[in-house]
């Protein structure tokens, strides 16, 4: 066995490339004389010189991490010491939580089920405050009168010098001039937060209200001790009055503010007893005034009773057990592909997989000839879906039986003719007394009234 140490490099483009050598049969054995290899080490000696490795560097460390790149999921297959580790433990004060240390290092039964857990990305940790912060001032001295004790109030006002009436203040020629710190105060309306505002029953809050997606918020103890005391103490009793707790909020400093409400989500468990959702509060975003509007509603036209049981035997075959981590947003992991053909200088960029379209031909299969039947129950027996809307087209005929004949007499022309009016009609007017071009027409007026 060959033992290389290498120190970590920066990750750089022609490095990822020379991955590339160690792929296919000959370059197995590329890697072998390279690097070295055996099937026989054990993974203790590895660990043991990683702890060796730890132990040579000098200064203080954060944190210690080991990445163990191994196609191996079984090392210690074969080997057989004899040893077995059960766990027996004593009662505590308290659960006794296997899941911190002993789970990873002792034996776990066939039947029982491990999955993945996802660890959500936290968008920011806020103080939740009951109540206005208080603080303590030393109050101003009060001016007293000096027969009665009773309170001063002080008045100022301004004169004219010279003839002694009272000077208004001009406010609008005055200038103020604010400091670069006054101006970022007036942007910020509060401090980043949670302000609790009241309580408001839990019928008042309605689902035409849904204003953006909500967002989920559980305790942090390490950033104030006995917030989790106090998030228990609201998670039970909200259920229980049937209340939800309106707060305002204020994501970060210089940023609008938003009204919420704080809806209590259960904890659900599935049958091998294993988190399915965490307990905790919806974060629902409240909509302001002119967020709410009326909406035009056509008029209802109401299904009948067999189509009604129609269409619930289509829910009932397309119905599944839902889980958010099972859909990836498309988007981002093409982008995450781009960046990774960007960075290796691929040619070609690999496709992700947009796992939220619908399965058309699974969809078909389960339903079968349902939507056929659900399709002649409710539309007519011609109705061609994709059939394309033509517009009628008006011909001449048509158009000019719409437009309003023009009539005059013959009085009227000749009023119009001694006013030198006649040239303001328009070729429809003057063809609906003569049928002639219009300078035709002005002549043919003009010689007959004249004559």
């Amino acid at each position: 066995m060959k033992k290389t140490l290498k120190q970590v490099e920066t990750i750089r483009l022609c490095l990822n490339l020379r991955l590339d050598q160690f792929t296919g049969q000959q370059e197995q054995k590329y890697f072998q004389d390279l690097m070295g290899h055996r099937s026989d080490d054990s993974l203790s000696e590895v660990l043991c010189v990683c702890v060796n490795l730890f132990s040579d560097v000098q200064f203080i460390m954060s944190h210690n991490k080991i990445m163990l790149f191994n196609n191996e999921d079984n090392p210690h297959g074969n080997d057989n010491t004899g040893i077995f580790l059960d766990l027996m433990h004593l009662k505590k004060p308290g659960d006794f939580d296997i899941s911190l240390f002993y789970r990873d290092i002792t034996s776990i039964a066939d039947d029982e089920d491990l999955r993945v857990h996802f660890e959500e990305s936290t968008l920011s940790r806020l103080k939740l405050k009951l109540i206005k912060d208080i603080k303590a001032l030393k109050p101003s001295p009060i001016k007293l009168y000096w027969e009665t004790n009773e309170p001063v109030k002080t008045k100022t006002q301004t004169f004219n010098t010279n003839t002694g009436s009272l000077l208004l203040p001009n406010l609008w020629e005055s200038q103020i001039i604010m400091e670069k710190g006054e101006t970022e105060e007036l942007k910020q309306f509060d401090d980043p937060g949670l302000m609790l505002m009241g309580f408001k029953p839990l019928v008042m809050l309605k689902k035409h209200h849904h204003l953006r997606s909500s967002l989920f918020m559980c305790p942090e103890e390490l950033l104030v001790i006995g917030s989790s005391t106090l998030f228990s103490a609201l998670h039970i009793k909200c259920p229980d009055k049937e209340v939800v707790a309106s707060r305002r909020y204020t994501p970060h400093r210089n940023m609008s503010l938003y009204f919420v409400a704080l809806v209590p989500q259960k904890e659900e468990l599935d049958d091998q007893k294993i988190q399915v959702t965490p307990p905790g509060f919806q974060l629902v975003f409240l909509p302001f005034a002119d967020d709410k509007r009326k909406m035009p509603f056509t008029e209802k036209v109401m299904a009948t009773l067999e189509q009604v049981d129609k269409m619930k035997a289509i829910f009932q075959k397309l119905c599944f057990t839902y889980r958010s981590d099972s859909f990836e947003n498309p988007g981002l992991q093409q982008h995450f592909r781009n960046l990774e053909a960007l960075a290796l200088d691929l040619m070609e960029t690999e496709q992700a997989v947009d796992l939220t379209l619908p399965k058309v031909e699974a969809m078909n299969k389960r339903l079968d000839s349902l939507v056929v039947e659900f399709k002649e129950l409710v539309y007519p027996s011609d109705y061609n879906p994709e059939g394309k809307f033509t517009k009628r087209k008006h011909n001449n005929e048509d158009f000019g039986s719409k437009r309003p004949k023009l009539k005059y007499s013959e009085e009227e022309l000749k009023a119009n003719i001694s006013k030198v009016k006649l040239g303001k009609f328009t070729v429809p007017m003057l063809k609906e007394a003569y049928g002639l071009k219009k300078q035709e027409l002005l002549d043919v007026l003009t010689e007959h009234f004249q004559a």
